[in-house]
């Protein structure tokens, strides 16, 4: 059976970090603190408000991260930049030193290594819709980066306007279209607790 959390920015944790301020959109399991290094999985966005700024390192995670509005140049241990422009998704991992050039706002994944693991995708929509689905012991996240788009399954239906969100859990067939002519774009999260085999 799956569960449907809709969420708004409004109920949302926002925290300052040392180059903008952080949305955590969802943490798992419920009731783990991102300060207490305790969680699983967690999805967030992020403003990044300097020119450059220093990742807190996060050395027992694996991380996933694209910017949604802006371009970012990534530097890992000192090494080339990477240039990620908007939903072009660049995993690596957390406990590397990794600087950011560029103002921003991205989303993020992060993963505990041998704990949890996942994908993240874009979903750029326009008259077509997308066909999703979840397994028993899967959690997808589904995030409305811009315009508008809805959710439905045989049994519910949701609307998500930018920066709302869908967290769905166990077996589920959805399929999700734009609302408006302007095509929609939507993040989305695919999370597996190690040895929950789909």
């Amino acid at each position: 059976m799956s569960i449907w959390i809709k969420r708004g920015a409004e109920d949302c944790p926002r925290a300052l970090w040392s180059g903008g301020a952080t949305t955590q959109l969802a943490i798992g399991p419920e009731g783990a603190q991102y300060e207490a290094r305790d969680f699983l999985w967690r999805v967030s966005s992020a403003t990044v408000e300097l020119e450059e700024s220093v990742f807190t390192p996060l050395p027992d995670y694996e991380r996933l991260i694209t910017p949604l509005r802006g371009e970012m140049s990534l530097f890992h241990s000192g090494g080339e930049p990477l240039l990620l422009r908007p939903y072009q998704v660049h995993r690596f991992s957390g406990g590397s030193e990794t600087r950011s050039r560029g103002r921003c706002t991205d989303f993020n994944l992060m993963l505990r290594r041998g704990a949890a693991e996942g994908e993240m995708a874009a979903l750029v929509l326009g008259d077509e819709s997308r066909r999703l689905t979840a397994s028993d012991g899967e959690t997808l996240l589904l995030y409305c980066a811009e315009g508008a788009c809805r959710i439905e399954s045989d049994a519910q239906q949701a609307e998500l306007r930018q920066g709302e969100s869908l967290q769905v859990s166990g077996c589920a067939a959805l399929r999700v279209r734009a609302m408006e002519p302007s095509g929609a774009a939507v993040m989305l999260c695919r999370i597996r607790l190690c040895g929950q085999r789909t």
